[in-house]
């Protein structure tokens, strides 16, 4: 590690595979309360070093709300925009996710970005709680997501839905029955489909034309036990290390890469590992993590590139 969070030694990636990052790596998250932020100069600086060209634009608001400022600071550091995360009820008040889709679709577009990453959040803050859903309330969670894959698409963008912890398309039998409700596509997040009961590897050779966006995450199997029981709260669970880097967990990122582009898939990868920083921390830790993801997917890319599959 070199001064200032630079990792001396960052892969040049040098593999078929499109990769990106997002600021949730360096603990820039959207729950209120959740950790130390660092500012944005600070983390795009980092994903510079580590030879990231592409990113997601993290919380709204967390980048400048100005397409023209927000283009210019991007330029400023040469990386490009994927696209964004947005937690929305999609349960409630059609017209208020809507509304708030429309707005950042618009933003999104005007960085160049490819995808909308929807989630079909509970409306608390925070991914610890989750009320019960109705029937009705599921029926306009489905048509608000329709909706919002119409408004993004005005603005030349993909929609794909992120089954997340603590939201509503969370554990196996959720994501199958809104595939089986829905024609959006899945964002394959390795990590929270993990935690939320799912074989990400499964899912993946099950629904392979469903697969619109990919963030990859390494989990600790027995922390997410204790998440799935109930033992533990996630955000807890988050500061505990639940997160590590691609290749030191329990999920199969190897064999998760090889079926997906076997199937065809030749979107992003987006390297993410939720962290959680306290006001001490600095970038170098996340950083170093992230450094140690990248080596392990380029050495995938790799492999597949010798195989030409």
């Amino acid at each position: 590690m070199t001064g200032g969070g630079r990792v001396a030694d960052a892969p040049e990636p040098r593999h078929p595979l499109r990769i990106a990052a997002a600021p949730i790596s360096w603990g820039v998250c959207e729950v209120p309360g959740w950790g130390h932020v660092l500012d944005a100069r600070t983390v795009l600086t980092e994903m510079v070093a580590l030879g990231i060209s592409a990113t997601e634009l993290g919380p709204p608001g967390y980048l400048p709300r100005d397409p023209l400022e927000l283009r210019s600071l991007l330029d400023g550091f040469g990386i490009s925009s994927v696209g964004g995360f947005l937690a929305l009820a999609l349960h409630r008040d059609p017209e208020q996710a809507i509304a708030a889709a429309r707005e950042n679709a618009a933003l999104f577009a005007a960085t160049g970005a490819e995808v909308v990453v929807l989630a079909a959040a509970t409306g608390l803050d925070g991914y610890d709680t989750r009320p019960a859903l109705s029937d009705q309330e599921w029926r306009t969670l489905i048509e608000t997501a329709a909706a919002i894959r119409d408004v993004a698409a005005e603005y030349g963008l993909r929609t794909t839905l992120h089954p997340h912890v603590g939201t509503y398309v969370e554990h196996e039998a959720e994501v199958d029955r809104f595939l089986a409700d829905s024609d959006l596509d899945l964002c394959l997040d390795t990590g929270h489909l993990l935690i939320g009961g799912t074989d990400p590897v499964r899912l993946a050779q099950r629904y392979p034309d469903r697969i619109g966006h990919i963030h990859l995450k390494d989990v600790r199997n027995a922390i997410a036990d204790r998440v799935r029981s109930g033992a533990m709260e996630y955000s807890d669970a988050v500061r505990q290390g639940i997160y590590v880097p691609l290749g030191d967990g329990d999920v199969d990122i190897d064999a998760l890469v090889r079926s997906v582009h076997a199937a065809g898939y030749r979107g992003w990868y987006v390297i993410e590992q939720d962290t959680a920083l306290r006001p001490e921390d600095s970038a170098e830790l996340p950083s170093r993590d992230a450094a140690r993801s990248l080596i392990h997917l380029a050495g995938i890319g790799s492999a597949l590139d010798s195989a030409r599959i």
